[in-house]
This record gives C-alpha cells, structure tokens and sequence, in this order.
C-alpha cells in the first residue's frame, strides 16, 4: 500500500497530474443491436431519418394544438422550474470549489490595545494585504474537488434535458389520454341516443301487447349501461383536464384542449429503428450517471491527495505603528510569511477509510450507469415491440367495428321490422359497443407509442 501511494506522489509531482484514476467508461452492458423477433417487425423509414437524439421535440409533435400545450408546459410547470434552480446552485457550488484553486488576497486595518499591570496602555495600528491560509495542490486535492463540481453540474443539466423531455412525454400522453376519453364520452353519448330510441319503440310495442316485457327491459339494460358510461366518461374527462393542467402548471385553454385523437402524432413518418443501441449513451438519464461517475472518479483522487504532505501559505504586508497617526509613514513597513507543513502521521485509519468510501462510490456509480444503460435499452425494447404489433391490431380492429357495425345494423332492421326479439339486436349492439371502444384505446395505444419510443431513444428537448 505505502509502494503504491509514494510512487503515487511521485508521478504526481514530476508529471504534475492529479492522483485521480484515469477514467475509462465502462463497457456497455448491452447488446449492439436491438432484439429480433415476431414482435419487432421492420418498419419502413427514410434513407435520411434522422435519430430521435437530434429531432427537436417541436420538430417530432405535429398537431398544433399539442405544440402549444407542451409550449405552456415548459414555461410554467414547477418540477422543471425547481430543476433549473438546481442547476444554478450546482453551478454556484463549481464556482465556490473552483476559487479555491487560487490564492485569496483580503484588505485589513486593525488595532491592538494591551494594558501593563502599571496602568499603561499600549496601542498597535496595522494596515495592509493579508493572505489567508492558501493550500499549494501539489497533489491534486483541489483540482480534483474542481473536477467532482463540474462533473455534478454537468450532471443536473443532463438532469434537467431527462426532465424537460419527460414532460415533453407526460403532456403528450396526457393530452391524448384526455382526447380519446373525449371519444369515449361521445361513443356514450351516441350509444345512448340510439338505444332510448330503441328503448322507446320497445316500450309501444309492449304498451300494444306485441312484444313481452323481456324485449322493454333489454332495451332498458341497454339504456342504463350507456347512461353509467356517460358519467363514468364524464369524469375521467373531467379528471384529465386536471392532470393537464397540473402538468403544464396554469389552467389550460379550452382551445387548446383536444376534441379527438388526432391521426397522427408525429409529423415524422415513423423513428428510424435500424440505430445500434450505443445511441442510449446519450439518453440525458444515462449521460447524467456518466458526470456522477466521473465524479466519483474524482473523489477517489481527492481521498488519495489527504496520505500526503500538504503545505499551507500564510502571509500579510502592510504597515504597523504605534499611533495611527504613523501608520503609513516611512520605516513602518512590516510583513510575515508563515508556510507551515502538515504530513499525516497517525489517524486512526480515517484517511483509508474515506479512500474505501470513495472507492465504494465509484462502484456504486458504474452499477447506476450501467443499470441505467440497461433500463433504456428495455424502455426502447418494448416500445419497439409494441410499435411492431400496432399496426395489425389497428387493422384488425378496425375490421372488427366494421363487422359488428354490419351485423349491429341487421339485426337492428329485423328487430325492428318484429322478424326477431331483440336478444340478438341486443348482444349485437354490445358486440358493436366494445368493438368501437377498443378501437378507441389501440388507435391511443398507437400514438402513444410514438411518443413512448420518442423520449426511449433520448429525444431532444
């Protein structure tokens, strides 16, 4: 160990370099390539697409409406104006272990009285430039507490861009959650309409004694079913206005409220897929664990610096009198100069132990960034594979709606024409029902993804 830490300060002092370990990012603990398989269905791109990393988040969000709300957003949500205080404090925190690289010069004049047992008092004036305690880093210490700051202001504003483009993402998938709600409200709302409609024929036809009351109170089921959906569509509407608006941090114009979902998302035709997965190294999230690991690096250099000598600068030149009258006359000029030597003897192992720290930091930061690799490469999986899928099941549901609307409209007309009960215009109407919600929640599904596989690919916001 004493090898070690004097050959340690030997290249230290001839190379003038810090005690710090070279910092070597580690070896991504992910495959190159992206997984394969029935789920990732090739999805066709542009020769040019450019990755999500270099699309500007206003450049990816193409309905207007949406630009705007995300606009509000960034302007006024709380959690990205504390983020950005965050990172005027840690900039602040730079500046504060940057000056301590360089010597502090202060001005001072003061007095110094004393009195002699025989009732004399004695006066001394001073005046001059004093410097306090200057530390000499000969070993790095400060350098390396400079570096640790610099890597931790780098580090909130990566914070800050995984921040903005969060809310980027949670806005985006607020506002369409709200907007297909709105579809679901108007699907309730139609399906109520129709079936009072039918629920009133379904009432003369018994007041007339053609049918049974069975056909009166299906129709009613029917009824009461769409009117439970309203109020339940109603609120959700309701509470996604307030989620909007808590999001974006002021009250939402109902302008700029959805009505419907809109057809497409993106003005881009589709994300590029066919990046490696490295493009995750600059995922804000991941480069914001790489500055903390670079930080610990640091610090494991600043733990080495304290097994060392240290030397410290002590010093003032000014004048000194014994009335103040002469204080800045000639001859009264003074000056000390105190350099004192401090070598680490005995310490009861504090100073290994704070080595062992650092080290067990370091370690605890390459586990988060490669933890953090490892998260985004799964984010960027899945959305993958639900991007793969999402097509077929948007056709097929809507061939589905298209079906059950068919048969819904048959055995409605036969219903109504007294050929049949309404037990089959009723489980078809149902049928119909579910169909066109389902329809509703993949086609959000859909749009949803694109901004789900937007902000895993480190979209620019």
């Amino acid at each position: 160990m004493n090898k070690t830490i004097f050959a340690l300060a030997a290249a230290a002092l001839l190379a003038g370099c810090s005690l710090a370990p070279t910092y070597e990012r580690p070896a991504s603990p992910v495959a190159a390539a992206w997984p394969q398989g029935e789920a990732y269905k090739p999805v066709q791109t542009a020769a040019d697409a450019k990755p999500a990393s270099e699309i500007a988040w206003r450049d990816f969000i193409g309905d207007q409406q949406l630009r705007d709300v995300v606009e509000l957003a960034l302007k006024n949500n709380r959690d990205l104006r504390v983020s950005a205080l965050n990172i005027e404090k840690a900039r602040a925190q730079y500046g504060i272990d940057r000056a301590a690289q360089l010597p502090k010069v202060n001005a001072q004049v003061g007095q110094s009285a004393a009195r002699a047992p025989g009732g004399d008092i004695s006066r001394q004036y001073s005046g001059g430039l004093a410097l306090p305690a200057y530390e000499l880093d000969l070993f790095g210490k400060l350098r390396n507490m400079s570096d640790a700051g610099l890597q931790a202001y780098l580090g909130t504003e990566q914070a800050q861009r995984a921040q903005r483009l969060s809310l980027v993402a949670e806005v985006a998938s607020t506002w369409l959650g709200l907007a297909a709600d709105k579809e679901r409200l108007r699907l309730a709302q139609d399906t109520l309409k129709s079936q009072q409609i039918t629920f009133e024929l379904s009432k003369r036809r018994f007041a007339a004694g053609a049918t049974s009351g069975l056909d009166m109170y299906e129709a009613q089921t029917s009824v009461e079913a769409a009117r439970n959906d309203m109020a339940l569509y109603t609120a959700q509407v309701a509470a996604g206005e307030n989620a909007l608006a808590l999001l974006v941090g002021t009250q939402v114009p109902a302008s700029l409220l959805p009505q419907a979902l809109p057809s497409a998302v993106s003005t881009l035709a589709e994300l590029p897929e066919g990046v490696p997965s490295t493009v995750l190294l600059q995922r804000p999230d991941v480069l914001e664990a790489e500055h903390a690991l670079k930080a610990a690096n640091a610090n494991i250099g600043v733990a080495r610096a304290a097994f060392f000598p240290s030397i410290t600068l002590t010093g003032s030149a000014g004048s000194a009198s014994g009335a103040l009258g002469d204080l800045f006359k000639a001859g009264s000029g003074a000056w000390t100069f105190l350099p004192q030597l401090t070598l680490p003897l005995f310490d009861a192992g504090a100073n290994s132990a704070r080595l062992d720290i650092a080290k067990a930091d370091n370690g605890i930061a390459v586990a988060r960034y490669e933890k953090a690799i490892q998260s985004a490469f799964r984010e960027v999986a899945d959305a993958l594979a639900q991007r793969g899928t999402l097509d077929e099941r948007v056709a097929s549901q809507a061939a589905l709606a298209e079906a059950a609307s068919r048969s819904h409209r048959i055995h409605e007309a036969r219903y109504q024409k007294g050929a049949e009960s309404y037990l089959n215009a009723l489980v078809s109407q149902r049928a119909l029902y579910a169909a066109q919600q389902g329809l509703i929640s993949v086609r959000l599904a859909k749009a949803t993804n694109q901004v789900t596989l937007y902000k895993a690919l480190g979209g620019w916001a």
